[in-house]
């Protein structure tokens, strides 16, 4: 048995979903709004769940219209393919699989759009045919599972470094260098390192929209599902653990290195980090993500949905390139030929 949560308005039995300018559940057809925080409309309802052929999907029947709704293990939030009605598989997001925290959208669909779109503007190597098998309205809202760590690093570093020192003495250029032995050491500490807990997120893709403001997060609530797609966390917990370390260590090898820029060479020569780990959260943070399947390549898009950066490769359109490169060529050429006319001349 599995629980299934839809959001219809009080008001008017209309379809509610997550307003991101609001922060607000809102109503598109009496302009009803609710708090999400304390939204509780009382038709969570029981349906008997089948699985598919594969075993890798779960059936259910939309309350709203009937249809068929087809989702995998991992699916926290979807909505009917028939009705768009959005819903929430509690199963999900209970018990273990319940998150402390959650960042609202501040960022709708039209934004995320809007920024694809300028993202394409001026890129004059682009294929036309990319412009129009990019398919806007398929970007998809999406929490994304993350587990966050606090962790305190303690730290020591030694370094070989060097300093240059030039002048001339008569008819000779001289080189003094000097070598130095350098040590750092101290204790840092990192609050709320991310990693991304869904097996189906490219981790880089999802840390190239980084940062998100952890300060912004609300106590959790299914209701901001409202409108988007989530998936609970499939990466564990000690595995992540490792990962943020990595990235605790990496950063921490970075703010060391920092404080050695007054020399002309410096190199590492050994460490001793020791990560010691506080608490740790599972939170949900909201991306929108496009993918564009081109020349039989994909292209990946994505925005975060807290802070509106945006990125993406495009593809490069061959014979302009080729062409530009032919110009550039001729253009060079043609005005060295210049100079050396005008250099013989002379």
């Amino acid at each position: 048995m599995s629980e299934l949560k839809t959001f219809k308005c009080p008001n008017c039995d209309g379809r509610l979903e997550f307003d991101t300018e609001s922060q607000q559940l809102k109503c598109p057809y009496c302009d009803g709004k609710f708090d999400p925080a304390v939204f509780d409309e009382g038709q969570d309802y029981v349906v008997n769940n089948e699985k598919w052929e594969d075993g890798q999907y779960l059936v259910y029947s939309c309350k709203s219209c009937g249809g068929t709704i087809m989702a995998d293990e991992d699916t926290a939030a979807d909505s009917c393919p028939y009705c768009g009605n959005p819903i929430v598989v509690k199963g999900n997001v209970s018990g273990d699989f319940k998150p402390k925290k959650i960042i609202p959208f501040k960022y709708d669909k039209e934004k995320a759009k809007e920024e694809f779109k300028k993202h394409l503007h001026g890129k004059i190597l682009l294929p036309k045919a990319f412009r129009s098998e990019a398919t806007f309205d398929e970007i998809k809202g999406i929490y994304v599972p993350f587990w966050v760590f606090d962790g305190t690093a303690n730290a020591q570093m030694w370094y070989n470094a060097t300093r240059r020192h030039f002048w001339r003495e008569g008819d000779y250029d001289v080189t003094e260098t000097e070598f130095y032995k350098l040590y750092r050491s101290g204790r840092v500490s990192f609050k709320s390192v991310p990693v991304n807990a869904s097996a189906k997120m490219d981790s880089t893709l999802v840390e190239s929209v980084e940062p998100f403001d952890y300060k912004e997060a609300k106590d959790f609530n299914d209701n901001y599902f409202a409108g988007f797609y989530a998936d609970r966390y499939s990466k564990d917990v000690n595995a992540s653990r490792k990962l943020a370390n990595d990235r605790i260590v990496n950063s921490t090898e970075s703010m060391f290195a920092s404080t050695t820029t007054n020399f002309d060479t410096c190199t590492p020569a050994g460490s001793d980090i020791r990560v010691y780990n506080g608490k740790q959260e599972y939170v949900m943070y909201p991306m929108w993500l496009l993918n564009v399947k081109y020349k039989d390549k994909n292209y990946a898009f994505a925005m975060n949905g807290e802070t509106g950066k945006f990125i993406g490769d495009l593809p490069i359109d061959e014979m302009k390139y080729r062409f530009i490169m032919l110009g550039i060529f001729l253009i060079v050429t043609l005005v060295l030929t210049v100079i050396q006319f005008f250099a013989m001349r002379g």
